[in-house]
């Protein structure tokens, strides 16, 4: 351990991780800091419908059990817990911890941050009823609230990488225009926010390490903003100049990595290896942030239901058609939205009935629960004796289920309240950043020169890069790297935006935007709408786009053979 730097580990990267990370962080080794990341765009929507059954729930109740088991080895060993498990409630998340320290028979200091909560100012803001709506604050709160003492922080809609950058910033005295020690922070909170993706998990080249427990990630942060990405000894994965890359591609836009407290330039970052699970990121300059928050909006928007038939053997795509037929003719009141999807994953002369196998899904969306739910389930089981040849479905539809619409809006920081609310009850009104600055284009950078033309061969792309995808509201994004600059000179000038609507053909009417990064020898695709209305509303086969970056490796394009 380096007396030099904050050691910040991570032991939640959604609502639903690991339960016993927690403890698994304290036990294995020295730490500062112990962050959570609880909140995706998705969460916030659960939680919004839990606080329309209970208005006081709305917290990440998980979070409050994790520390029933660990609260006193957290002070026993005198690390701090930051985690934005407060939801749509961080003040009653606070007053439970301080109920449960009570119980437990502790003394701690317990603070929380509030003012992302902007649902009762909606007709204020344009921001038509919804039923949740948050804006990303920074990290300067959490830092106001650890200077005052708190041992437990507890947040509401933070962006993830505050969690880092708080307790960064308080720990080294940095001053709110250090633009590049707040971005390194930002990128070293970054990798931890999504835990042990960081240490190997949903890795592509994931036979090259033993991954069947990954051990959770922490950051050894330094006064200049750079780090070093490692994990306790003897935990499971590996921390890798890739599993990190995999991480720092995941989930972002363009070059200019925009934050409540500075913007990030990730086409400034460098990664090296410093040694076993040692990765150190460095050289990451950052800018002024832009004048505007983001803002998470949810909103109920009615209900859904599915059906699988499946369809087994010859004619598969006229037994889909007969389904199709029969339910438009007698789907009583029809549903407002009606989707078919026919998955050909039938062999012909298959060995076993299931690889004899197709499925036709059909999904239903209404805002009336009966229409999606048993007028639909009723219809489909009707088809039972009178459709076609081998008729059978691997379960009974369900109820319908509510499903909510996510959409962002952008609103001036001024008109945010940011406040921390400290240990002994005084509230802190945080300031936003003076100097802000827009989020211009950054100039296409010199590429490589390609490679000259030699023998090819047709093989999947994943031979020759890595990638890992998934959603940013209604877009996806997949962000491909490859490890040599003999690859990132054929992968550059051959993976355009064209040849990812042709090897992705559900892209193919869709905008998509390639942003290169040469420091990491990444590009970053975003495909915008490919998610529909969000996560919750989404009805592709693959939801989150988790798994898009690996359909695109197991597409076949021409790589020259000097490069496999």
């Amino acid at each position: 351990m380096d007396a030099r730097s904050l050691r910040i580990g991570n032991a939640s990267g959604f609502y639903g991780d690991r339960f016993s990370a927690f403890r698994e962080m304290l036990e294995g080794g020295p730490l500062d800091v112990l962050t959570g990341d609880y909140l995706a765009e998705l969460t916030m929507l659960i939680l919004g419908r839990d606080r329309l059954k209970n208005p006081s729930s709305g917290y990440a109740k998980t979070f409050l059990r994790q520390l029933e088991e660990t609260l006193g080895l957290a002070m026993e060993r005198k690390v701090r817990i930051v985690a934005n498990a407060g939801g749509l409630n961080p003040a009653g998340l606070a007053n439970d911890l301080r109920a449960l320290a009570t119980k437990l028979g502790l003394t701690v200091n317990i603070a929380h941050v509030e003012g992302d909560d902007l649902v009762g100012r909606a007709d204020e803001l344009g921001f038509d009823q919804p039923l949740t709506a948050n804006a990303y604050l920074g990290g300067w709160g959490i830092a106001a609230c650890l200077e005052a003492g708190a041992d437990i922080v507890v947040t509401g809609r933070v962006t993830d990488a505050s969690l880092v950058v708080g307790p960064a910033a308080a720990h080294f005295g940095w001053k709110r225009d250090d633009w590049d020690r707040l971005a390194g922070a930002m990128v070293a909170g970054h990798v931890l926010e999504c835990g042990a993706q960081a240490t190997g998990g949903n890795f592509a080249r994931f036979g090259e390490i033993d991954v069947r427990r990954p051990g959770f990630p922490l950051a050894e942060i330094f006064a200049d903003g750079s780090s070093i990405i490692t994990k306790h000894p003897d935990t499971g994965g590996a921390v890798t100049v890739d599993t990190v890359k995999a991480q720092l591609v995941y989930e972002i836009g363009g070059a200019r990595y925009a934050g409540p407290d500075a913007t990030a330039r990730f086409d400034t970052i460098v990664v090296d290896a410093d040694g076993t699970d040692r990765v150190r990121l460095s050289g990451v300059r950052g800018e002024p942030p832009p004048p505007d928050v983001k803002v998470c909006l949810n909103r109920l928007g009615g209900f859904r239901n599915d059906a699988q038939f499946v369809l087994v053997g010859l004619d598969i795509e006229e037994k889909a058609a007969l389904v199709r037929a029969q339910l438009d003719a007698t789907l009583k009141p029809r549903p407002a939205e009606v989707l078919y999807t026919l998955a050909r994953t039938d062999h012909a002369d298959a060995p076993s009935e299931e690889q004899a196998s197709a499925t036709l899904r059909v999904t239903v969306k209404d805002a009336d629960p009966t229409v999606a739910g048993r007028s639909f389930n009723g219809t489909v089981v009707e088809l039972a004796l009178s459709s076609y040849p081998g008729f059978f479905l691997p379960a009974l539809p369900g109820d319908a289920s509510p499903f909510g619409v996510y959409t962002a809006a952008y609103v001036d920081a001024r008109k945010v309240p940011h406040v921390a609310v400290l240990p002994d009850g005084r509230r802190i009104e945080v300031m936003p950043t003076e100097e802000t600055r827009g989020l211009e284009a950054v100039p296409s950078p010199s590429l490589p020169t390609a490679l000259p033309p030699g023998p090819c061969r047709r093989v999947p792309l994943g031979q020759v890069a890595l990638a890992r995808s998934g959603d940013k509201g209604g877009d996806a994004n997949i962000g491909v790297w490859v490890r040599s600059d003999e690859a990132w000179s054929w992968l550059v000038h051959t993976l355009t935006e064209e040849q990812l609507r042709t090897l992705l053909p559900e892209a193919r009417e869709l905008k998509v935007q390639r942003h290169v990064l040469p420091n990491l020898r990444a590009l970053n695709f975003v495909i915008e709408g490919l998610l529909g209305e969000g996560v919750s509303s989404s009805t592709r086969f693959d939801q989150q786009a988790k798994a898009l970056g690996e359909w695109l490796r197991s597409r076949h394009v021409d790589v020259p053979e000097s490069l496999l």
